[in-house]
């Protein structure tokens, strides 16, 4: 460097310095804006100088601006990921708004948090081996957002769960204990869940947690004269493990369909295994087995043929992004049927959520984007065929498209092929910890393999203890009908 260069860094860093100390000086004295603006005088004069932008997410920090301190501080960030300051005080931030997966995030990349003790408020009541291993990480260790993920998947893979959450609680030394806040489903929640479906003639009786071993039962008994159903599943850990499971199912309906007025007497089990695999994959592989039964066909189609079927099906899962800072998941899913009734024939299907809350805390708002698609390979019995529309017994809604009439199956879009996306946004407009109230609009869009449709519409959902119903009204923008419809929250 020559003199002449080093004088000007001298005459430079003085200058920087005389900014930064005046700014200081009345940072000292809490005139907050007249700090704030001599440090952006000083970073418009001296970009590459990162101290005023940590100042300036200070200052942010004391008027209670979060978004605009953590905004400060990301942009320090990427000048120097590894400031141990900035990314100590960003994750401090996300910790305050409850966002315990961003706060990891910058705490992870300066060996922080410390954990020193796992407490549970309160004890659940669970085999203590199997919510042990349920837990990816331990006391007097470093918490990585890896485990974290990992343990929240492990939790939500055992289904004993209805409402939990992980928080971290500060130490005086700096350390943290994670605590585990739960509630376990109980008999006054699994009353509701009975009485949930009795307005649409079905009870769903459930049975959590049998004998603290993390096995569970969902059944379903519908008297509906037009589609008579029951269901009964049992499904719990295999081995004591928190990431490998299994589910039997037997299923039983007698249905009415508007197609050809015909009748359908299926029965159907089943048996799957199921696995949670780090923080980001799940998978389940199963068979089933199933006796159709058609009356009042008028026609010789292969698609209305009595007889056993069997039939492989096979699910992985995971997600593809993860942006913690903004509160937003993409998740993806993909599935794969094959087997064999009068015919060989094969189902597929492919999806990705999208799910976003804008707000930095809380769930006052939720925005959900579904991106579904299916086909179809050879030929399979008429009621493998996807269904776009609202019907109990369908996962493909349209919301202004009923998938009964007068009771009766038939009346939404069937095909062989399907393409379907749903968007809603969801706002709180009550919670009192017991009730819990939503609405917000929604638009749907699909097709069974001819014309898209378009339904727009508004609904709500109301949860009582985490079990509730949905009603909503859609338009369909292509016929202009309306659609009104009730259904238990799933």
């Amino acid at each position: 460097m020559t003199a002449f260069a080093a004088v000007v860094a001298l005459l430079l860093c003085a200058s920087a310095d005389s900014h930064y100390d005046r700014g200081m000086a009345l940072a000292r004295q809490e005139r907050w804006d007249e700090a704030k603006s001599e440090f952006e005088l000083g970073r418009n004069t001296y970009p590459l100088d990162r101290r005023f932008t940590l100042e300036l997410a200070g200052i942010a920090f004391k008027q209670q601006r979060y978004s605009e301190a953590k905004r400060n501080l990301r942009t320090s960030l990427n000048a120097d990921p590894t400031d141990r300051y900035a990314n100590d005080f960003l994750a401090t931030l996300y910790k305050l708004e409850e966002n315990t997966e961003a706060a990891l995030k910058y705490w992870n990349r300066i060996g922080k948090p410390k954990i020193e003790e796992v407490r549970m408020e309160p004890r659940p009541d669970v085999d203590p081996v199997l919510l042990d291993r349920a837990f990816a990480f331990a006391p007097a260790s470093v918490l990585d957002r890896s485990d974290f993920l990992t343990t929240q998947g492990r939790l939500d893979f055992l289904e004993i769960f209805p409402r939990y959450r992980l928080d971290l609680a500060a130490r005086p030394d700096g350390a943290f204990d994670v605590v585990f806040h739960s509630a376990e489903r109980n008999r006054w929640t699994a009353l509701i869940a009975l009485l949930s479906g009795a307005p649409f003639q079905s009870i769903t009786p459930q049975f959590s947690n049998l004998g603290r071993s993390g096995v569970n039962v969902t059944s379903l008994l519908r008297w509906d004269k037009q589609k008579r159903r029951a269901f009964a599943a049992l499904s719990g850990p295999i081995g004591r493990s928190a990431s490998l499971g299994y589910r039997l199912y037997l299923d039983g309906r007698n249905e009415n369909w508007l197609i050809h007025g015909l009748n359908l007497k299926k029965f159907a089990g089943g048996a799957e295994m199921r696995a949670r695999v780090g923080a980001r994959w799940g998978w389940s592989s199963g068979f089933e087995i199933s006796r159709r039964e058609f009356r009042y066909v008028p026609i010789d189609d292969p698609l209305y043929r009595d007889g056993v079927s069997l039939k492989y099906k096979g699910a992985v899962d995971t997600w593809l992004l993860r942006v913690p800072e903004r509160r937003l998941t993409l998740q993806g899913a993909a599935i794969l049927e094959s087997g064999r009734a009068s015919h060989k024939f094969a189902k597929t299907a492919g999806s990705i959520h999208v799910r976003w809350f804008p707000q930095p805390r809380g769930d006052s708002y939720e925005v959900n984007a579904h991106f579904r698609a299916g086909r179809i390979f050879g030929r399979v019995p008429f009621d493998e065929f996807y269904m776009l529309g609202l019907e109990r017994d369908n996962d493909l809604p349209m919301r202004a498209h009923i998938g009964t009439r007068d009771g009766r199956k038939g009346s939404a879009p069937l095909g062989r092929k399907y393409g379907l996306v749903n968007w809603e946004l969801d706002r709180v407009v009550h919670d009192n910890g017991f009730i819990k109230i939503k609405l917000g609009p929604f638009v749907d869009t699909g097709s069974a393999g001819s014309q898209w449709l378009w339904d727009v519409g508004v609904q709500g959902k109301v949860t009582v203890l985490g079990v509730g119903v949905v009603l909503s009204y859609g338009k369909d923008l292509r016929s202009g009908t309306n659609a009104y419809y009730a259904a238990s929250l799933r």
